[in-house]
């Protein structure tokens, strides 16, 4: 079970980076697919070929999601210039004091 959650990460995080483009085509996807079923074993066999390819699968799963969320980070807080004091205060989350008058 968990390897077929992992296939289905490393496709979700494929469709995020290639938003407009079908992944039937790809290269990636088709190698993915490939090697998945080239290392398909059932619970009950141990092949340590297949534990290694899992820990593989989930280290690319772990490089993809964290490579898109750094990326997200950045746009997110990259300079943009001057910002005001409230802009600032309501992209992390603060509110500031209001002025009594």
């Amino acid at each position: 079970m968990e390897k077929l959650t992992t296939l289905r990460g490393i496709i979700r995080e494929f469709r995020y980076a290639l938003p407009e483009r079908s992944l039937k085509d790809n290269l990636i996807f088709n190698y993915l697919m490939k090697q998945y079923r080239k290392y398909k074993t059932t619970d009950q066999q141990l092949c340590k070929a297949q534990e290694e390819m899992n820990f593989i699968a989930n280290s690319y799963l772990c490089y993809l999601r964290s490579s898109r969320l750094s990326q997200e980070i950045h746009d997110e807080f990259h300079g943009k210039g001057e910002r005001t004091v409230q802009e600032t205060a309501d992209m992390i989350g603060f509110k500031l004091p209001h002025d009594p008058k």
